[in-house]
């Protein structure tokens, strides 16, 4: 299985636990990797015959920025679920999502949630 990779997708969003988060909002960082096979897209060099970065980029910055979950877990899965319906090429999808500045006292690290999901009709 081949991999197409995503990374450093920067959108401000509303999601997080704390009401004020889901009021003034925050940076995230969302990294994908795609899982499908690009074989026919190496011979043909046709777009047709892989997914179009420009569109499951856009489809991530709009899922960032008008969510508003209380976790990045649900935001990671929201975005994982939204490729796999809408680019049927891809078999599997994996998502993190990055809180480069979680509001938590004292800490100054980044918090991401990652996950693997496939295409419900996958045999993967």
């Amino acid at each position: 299985m081949d991999c197409i990779d995503l990374t450093g997708i920067r959108a401000y969003g509303y999601t997080g636990y704390l009401p004020e988060e889901q009021v003034l909002g925050q940076w995230f960082e969302v990294d994908v990797k795609l899982w499908l096979d690009l074989c026919v897209a190496g011979r043909t060099d046709a777009i047709a015959h892989t997914p179009d970065y420009r569109d499951v980029i856009s489809l991530v910055q709009h899922l960032v920025k008008t969510s508003k979950f209380a976790l990045i877990e649900r935001l990671a899965t929201a975005i994982a679920d939204s490729i796999l319906q809408q680019t049927p090429l891809v078999a599997q999808v994996q998502v993190r999502v990055t809180k480069p500045a979680a509001p938590i006292p004292d800490f100054s690290g980044k918090i991401t949630i990652e996950l693997t999901r496939v295409q419900p009709n996958s045999s993967s």
